[in-house]
C-alpha cells in the first residue's frame, strides 16, 4: 500500500474516532443510569407498585445538558475537542467546569482508531478491531465509574469475537476463540468461588468473568495468562498506590475491569506472541 493511502486512511480514521469517542462519552454516563432506572422499575413490578411514567432516558434522548444548570448544548458547542478549546473547559452559559475527561476520551478513541487502520488499513478487519476499543474503552471507564461491567456491552463483545474468529476477520482460529471464551469464564469464576468458599466475602463481579471470556474469544486461549497476569500486576500496583494516597473507595475495592481492559489493549498493540514473551513465557 502506497504510505500517502496509508496515512489518508489512519487520519479519516481517527476522525472517525474523535466522533465515535464523543459518543461514547454519552455512552458511558447515560447506560448505568439506563440500567438503574431498568432495575428500580422491574424492583416497583415485582412489589406491585405503580411507577410514575418518567421522561424519556436513552443513548439519544434528551439532549445533552450541562449538570450544574441545564443548558442544552448546542451542536457547535458538542464538535469533539474543539468545542472543549474554544469553550476554555466551560459551559458556555454558567461558566462550570467541563471534565477534562470528555476530551481525553475523544483523543484516546481517536488514537486507537488510528492505529487500527495504520495497523490493518480500511479493511473489515481493521473495523472490527476498532468496534472492540470502543466497546473495550467503554467497559473500563463505566466499571471504573460505577463497578458495573454491563451485559449490553460483555456479552456482545463476546459473541462479536467468536463470529469475527469464525468469518477469519481476525488472526485467531475460531477453536483458539471457542476455548478462549470458555477458559476465560470458567478460570475467574472458579477462583470467585474458591474465595467466596475460604473468606465469605465476593472478590470480584460476575462481569469479569464475562469481559476476560470475550478477550479470550478476541485474543484466543493461548492469551490469557499473560493478560490475567498484567491486569493482576497493574490492578496491585494501582490498588497499592491508591491506597498510600487515600483514594481508595468505602469498602478498599478497585475495580478489576479497567486491568483487564489495559491488558487487553496492551495484547492488541503488541500482540498475544509479544505479550508471552513479556511475562517471560
Amino acid at each position: 500500500m502506497p504510505m500517502e493511502l496509508r496515512w489518508l486512511e489512519a487520519f479519516l480514521a481517527s476522525i472517525l474516532g474523535l466522533l465515535i469517542g464523543s459518543f461514547l462519552n454519552v455512552v458511558v454516563y447515560r447506560l448505568p443510569k439506563m440500567l438503574e432506572q431498568q432495575w428500580a422499575n422491574e424492583c416497583a413490578e415485582l412489589s406491585g407498585k405503580t411507577t410514575e411514567p418518567s421522561e424519556t432516558f436513552n443513548l439519544v434522548l434528551p439532549r445533552s445538558r450541562c449538570p450544574h444548570c441545564g443548558h442544552a448544548i448546542r451542536w457547535y458547542e458538542n464538535v469533539p475537542v474543539i468545542s472543549y478549546l474554544f469553550l476554555q473547559g466551560r459551559c458556555s452559559e454558567c461558566k462550570a467546569p467541563i471534565s477534562l475527561r470528555y476530551p481525553l476520551v475523544e483523543i484516546v478513541t481517536a488514537t486507537l482508531f488510528f492505529f487500527c487502520a495504520w495497523h490493518w488499513g480500511a479493511s473489515i478487519t481493521g473495523a472490527t478491531w476498532m468496534v472492540f476499543c470502543g466497546a473495550l474503552l467503554s467497559l473500563a471507564l463505566i466499571d471504573w465509574d460505577t463497578t458495573l461491567l454491563p451485559d449490553d456491552l460483555t456479552l456482545p463483545l463476546l459473541w462479536l469475537g467468536l463470529i469475527c474468529a469464525a468469518m477469519q476477520w481476525i488472526p485467531v482460529s475460531l477453536n483458539a476463540s471457542l476455548w478462549g471464551a470458555v477458559a476465560g469464564y470458567l478460570s475467574l469464576w472458579s477462583i470467585y468461588w474458591a474465595f467466596k468458599l475460604v473468606t465469605g466475602k465476593e472478590g470480584m463481579g460476575f462481569g469479569d468473568f464475562k469481559l476476560f471470556a470475550a478477550l479470550g474469544a478476541w485474543f484466543g486461549w493461548q492469551a490469557l495468562i499473560p493478560i490475567i497476569l498484567l491486569a493482576s500486576v497493574i490492578g496491585a500496583i494501582v490498588g497499592i498506590a491508591m491506597k498510600f494516597s487515600s483514594g481508595l473507595r468505602e469498602g478498599g475495592y478497585v475495580p478489576f475491569g479497567p486491568f483487564l481492559a489495559g491488558a487487553g489493549f496492551t495484547a492488541l498493540f503488541l500482540g498475544p506472541n509479544a505479550l508471552l514473551q513479556l511475562v517471560g513465557l
